[in-house]
């Protein structure tokens, strides 16, 4: 238990619980991937979040919000012996059980140690949640052939704008993404809060596309340490299929 509350251990893998796709020739070395996760959970913690590099793993830290979303450890390469493995296993637990949250993984698509890594963790009572896709850009030709025209609308690309400006883009971005993702409405406003505050970094961009002055489309990105992590992207019922993601997606990754 975690202040006198059930724990609950959970984990992602890949989506719908499906193990790893077999190694293609476009796999990253072991090097990359590892600086993947650890630009993912920088990214992340943008604005106000914690990021401890623990050397075997990444942890991931919001001191307000409880979310595992926010609370996670990435890039895990524990020991391979199954005493070592409790051992760290243990004292990783231990640091959630500090830190007031549930225990919750983010499992890499390629190179976990050990190669077991997520039945080892079922085994010790993590259960599987819902994950996400990791995907790297290989080649940026495609990209070259969007049309970065916007019919009847206006594409802005929006970084550390002025303060009195930052409520109103951060609240537009939010309602697009609630409207695109059809997550409870009541998620704009904590979404907005959040993209408030980021956007008074230096790595986060922002781009709306807008048709009139309705915004129908978004993307994010967050650039540094010579990498570019898009997330974000969505477009409002009613308009999508018309090529809005395409553009905000094409447009992240030109700028990038």
């Amino acid at each position: 238990t975690s202040a006198g509350r059930p724990v609950e251990r959970s984990m992602s893998t890949t989506p719908r619980g499906q193990p790893p796709r077999p190694a293609t020739g476009a796999e990253v070395d072991a090097a990359t991937m590892r600086f993947l996760e650890w630009h993912e959970a920088m990214a992340h913690s943008i604005p106000g979040r914690e990021v401890r590099d623990l050397g075997d793993a990444v942890l991931l830290h919001d001191p307000v919000d409880r979310d595992p979303f926010w609370n996670r450890l990435s890039a895990m390469r524990l020991p391979v012996d199954a005493a070592d493995f409790d051992d760290r296993l243990t004292e990783l637990l231990r640091l959630f059980d500090r830190l007031d949250r549930s225990p919750h993984a983010w499992l890499a698509p390629a190179h976990r140690v050990p190669l077991d890594l997520a039945g080892r963790l079922r085994d010790r009572g993590f259960r599987d949640v819902p994950g996400g896709l990791v995907m790297r850009l290989l080649d940026r030709g495609p990209v070259r052939g969007v049309v970065d025209a916007l019919p009847g609308g206006t594409l802005e690309h929006h970084r550390r704008p002025a303060r009195h400006d930052r409520p109103g883009l951060a609240d537009e971005t939010a309602a697009v993404l609630v409207a695109a993702f059809r997550v409870d409405p009541v998620a704009r406003f904590r979404l907005a809060r959040d993209l408030e505050e980021a956007l008074a970094s230096d790595e986060l961009h922002v781009y709306i596309a807008r048709v009139g002055a309705t915004p129908v489309a978004v993307a994010k990105r967050m650039s540094f340490e010579g990498a570019s992590y898009l997330s974000s992207i969505g477009t409002r019922p009613g308009w999508q299929g018309r090529g809005l993601g395409t553009l905000v997606t094409a447009t992240c990754i030109r700028d990038s």
